[in-house]
């Protein structure tokens, strides 16, 4: 078996992560563009142009089915991309968690992009799944760059200037960035206020992992140790994980390493 997974940069790693627990055997390609990351500033066309190459890049490895580990990119090229690559290869898009954290009755902040918090995209859910509970867009400048490049100050700065923007008293906090989920107990650690309940986190890497499998009929059969292998590809070129990627726990369920063929 063999899963792909595609993202800007290494907000990739929590569903890859994800993927590595419900199936240690699986070998997995993560295909990125850190060079043209981020993405979010990109016109639509622009974004939908970087993912149909970073998606090719990982489709020229024959995986099983395609993970879309990027918010922007599922918003912007999820259609482009199924039109080009499915049926032959399912495509697995990323949607955040507001549905489920509106579920158990609010309020809920939606940590985002700048370019994703107040789009038509996010908004839209919103009114679909949200629209009976208190919900706050919580915009994060900064934070996914800060978590591609593991700038510890930067990330620090951005964290609480968005937590300034997150009331106290949230129930939920939908994290609406791959990249969030790389520091969410950060996040976690910034928004708690004395006096009020820790807030329920919500990312998406496993709901896409397990979609993943179900989309190609597999089953979770978690074992003590990985045994799939790994194949890196930046720019579609083989590469070794980014050196960033390293200092996130995520990281060290990738392994061992194969080179890319």
């Amino acid at each position: 078996m063999k899963i792909a997974l595609m993202d800007s940069g290494i907000g990739l790693l929590a569903a890859a992560a994800a993927v590595r627990r419900l199936r240690p055997d699986a070998d997995l390609v993560l295909s990125s563009d850190p060079a043209s990351m981020p993405w979010g500033p990109l016109t639509p066309e622009g974004v939908t142009e970087r993912a149909l190459a970073v998606a090719r890049a990982a489709a020229a490895h024959r995986p099983d089915v395609l993970i879309v580990a990027c918010n922007t990119a599922s918003v912007h090229a999820l259609p482009a991309l199924r039109d080009e690559l499915e049926p032959a290869l399912p495509v697995v898009g990323t949607v955040p968690a507001i549905k489920p954290a509106a579920a158990r009755g609010g309020p809920v902040a939606i940590w985002a992009t700048p370019a994703t918090t107040g789009s038509p995209y996010q908004r839209g859910l919103i009114e679909d799944f949200a629209s009976h509970v208190d919900v706050t867009e919580v915009p994060c400048p900064g934070l996914a760059d800060a978590v591609e490049h593991a700038d510890e100050a930067a990330i620090d700065r951005a964290v609480a200037a968005a937590a300034a923007l997150t009331p106290p008293g949230m129930a939920d906090v939908v994290l609406g960035c791959t990249h969030y989920e790389l520091v969410a107990e950060r996040i976690r650690a910034a928004v708690r206020h004395p006096g009020h309940p820790d807030a329920t986190f919500h990312g998406s890497a496993d709901a896409v992992a397990a979609q993943a499998l179900r989309r190609i009929g597999a089953v979770p059969a978690p074992s003590a140790e990985p045994s799939g292998t790994l194949t890196v590809l930046l720019g579609g070129h083989p590469a070794d994980l980014p050196v960033p990627a390293l200092a996130y726990p995520e990281s060290g369920l990738l392994r061992p390493v194969s080179p890319a063929l």
